[in-house]
């Protein structure tokens, strides 16, 4: 194992990053982070954007700040357009943005549970369509979208938040497809800190732990030119994992008229992990359930 002092430090110079929910907390921590290696940073929240850029420009980087909800396309085109007039490109988009209106479903309201879909799902799919044709262009493009466990394995209370996050992971996995001939890698980062959101959920010696400095490195790799595509990225406390959606070998029934008693029978070998992959694309499953259509007996 290389020695801490030998591995190469990852630079930014020369790129460009846009970060929203970045007037504090995590998002903040993945602005002062990525200025820090080099990138120019458009700092961007619904609220006041200066102090983070004051603190960026203080510490020798460089940023600018844009006020704006990313709910709304239309400010987020003008930050795009801001953005450009400024430096002339767009390499990376960190979609960070997000609030909560935690309630059991029986007692949540769909209007909490469409304002959660809203800002965290569509408030990124609005970003990234608003930079998608210039890292097109560019043939460069780093994309991180922010999943949570809540999302990928569910928590109590949480239904309309977990649904947004795990939207943003299927959303991740379709664009990594569509953006790799034009070198946009596409990742999620499951990120766990002590910010605005997670007050009151977490016991204050446990949010010591959760700065969200222990989280942002994760981001600066994923941010990188050495990044991977299609990674959920687990951070938080100084630890980083992986998750993966995977597929079992499975049971082949086929079409007799008991094949539902027979699932039931058997459900156990339908998900017994061994020999289980993650898939490169949403098709494999239909094209192993057509080979064993077509190659076995039932």
């Amino acid at each position: 194992m290389s020695h801490p002092s030998q591995i190469p430090s990852i630079r930014l110079d020369g790129r460009v990053a846009i970060v929203t929910g970045a007037g504090a907390g995590l998002g903040r921590s993945h602005a002062l982070q990525l200025a820090a290696r080099g990138a120019q940073v458009v700092v961007n929240d619904l609220g006041d954007t200066k102090a983070v850029v004051d603190e960026i420009i203080a510490a020798g980087g460089q940023a600018i700040g844009f006020s704006g909800s990313v709910t709304d396309a239309d400010a987020m085109n003008r930050m795009v357009e801001q953005t450009m007039a400024q430096w002339g490109r767009i390499d990376i988009l960190v979609n960070n943005a997000g609030i909560l209106r935690d309630k059991s479903f029986s007692k949540m309201t769909l209007d909490d549970f469409r304002l959660v879909v809203d800002v965290h799902l569509m408030g990124a799919v609005i970003c990234t369509k608003a930079v998608w044709e210039i890292m097109k262009t560019q043939q460069y493009g780093r994309i991180i979208f922010t999943t949570s466990s809540s999302g990928l394995f569910g928590n109590f209370g949480q239904s309309n938040y977990g649904a947004a996050k795990m939207a943003l992971v299927g959303l991740m996995q379709t664009l990594s497809l569509e953006g790799e001939k034009a070198n946009i890698r596409v990742n999620c980062l499951a990120p766990t800190a002590a910010t605005q959101m997670t007050e009151g959920i977490l016991t204050a010696e446990v949010l010591a732990q959760f700065q969200p400095e222990r989280v942002s490195p994760g981001l600066v790799m994923l941010a990188s030119e050495q990044a991977p595509s299609r990674a959920i990225l687990g951070a938080g406390a100084g630890t980083f994992a992986s998750a993966h959606g995977t597929l079992t070998e499975g049971l082949y029934v086929g079409a007799r008229e008991d094949a539902a008693d027979v699932l039931a029978e058997q459900f156990d070998q339908v998900t017994d992990r061994h020999g289980e992959v993650v898939p490169p694309y949403g098709m494999l499953q239909s094209q192993r359930e057509l080979s064993n259509a077509t190659n076995r007996k039932p």
